[in-house]
């Protein structure tokens, strides 16, 4: 196989997988607390001898996310909670700590404050948060502080990666942070909305239609460059 077929191959490959990313972004346009991705392309360049032309292949081995804030939308739910600024809610999985800017949260029966995946949120001190079953008026403030009746009650966990710390997507809406977390020193929380996802529809159509065409330019390409091969066996098997 020559080595434009090669070239061509691994750019419709990377290719594919961008198309693979815009859709995932697209189907999760209405997921609370969603993040947009995009995929980095690592370009591998190789010497082919003195005075030669190198080979360059592409590759798309890893993903960008954009942490842009979303729309906030007013549902009027007690516990519904969005982070203006800066800042995600700390949650506790089978799998460790993790971190969210979905908060769209219910309590158990049993008080433990719960995400939709059923994950316990934690509070500033990275303990389980507890809500009475039989507590009053929900309230909470802007610093995180939920209180019942008038009478504090738990601080939410509103933190942030530390400085070195990298993130990386466990889902659509949880991340891991790979190094430490720090609190927000003032972070400001609204109850009663959801921050939407971050994703614009628009660029993600436009980008989808680049792509397609990129996508069907280099198919293009491998089918006349596979009608050449043939053409030039056939020359030679007569």
């Amino acid at each position: 196989m020559s080595n434009s077929i090669y070239a061509s191959l691994t750019r419709q490959s990377g290719l594919m997988k961008e198309m693979q990313t815009i859709a995932h972004n697209m189907a999760n346009s209405a997921t609370t607390g969603f993040r947009s991705e995009g995929l980095v392309f690592s370009e591998h360049v190789r010497a082919t001898g003195a005075g030669q032309p190198s080979i360059s292949f592409a590759t798309a081995d890893s993903h960008a996310t954009r942490f842009a804030q979303g729309s906030m939308a007013q549902t009027g739910g007690t516990f519904d909670f969005a982070i203006e600024g800066d800042g995600f809610f700390q949650i506790e999985t089978p799998a460790g700590q993790r971190i969210t800017r979905s908060g769209a949260f219910f309590p158990s029966p049993n008080g433990e404050l719960l995400t939709a995946d059923g994950h316990r949120v934690l509070d500033a001190g990275g303990a389980p948060v507890f809500v009475p079953a039989d507590a009053g008026t929900i309230a909470l403030a802007p610093d995180g502080t939920l209180s019942v009746d008038g009478n504090p009650l738990a601080q939410l966990g509103i933190v942030t990666p530390a400085e070195g710390a990298m993130l990386e997507r466990e889902d659509g809406v949880r991340f891991v942070v790979n190094g430490e977390v720090e609190p927000v020193e003032t972070p400001t929380v609204m109850q009663g909305f959801l921050e939407g996802s971050n994703v614009d529809p628009v660029s993600e159509i436009a980008r989808m239609i680049q792509v397609q065409r990129a996508y069907e330019m280099g198919q293009g390409f491998l089918e006349k460059e596979d009608e050449r091969v043939r053409g030039v066996m056939a020359l030679i098997t007569r």
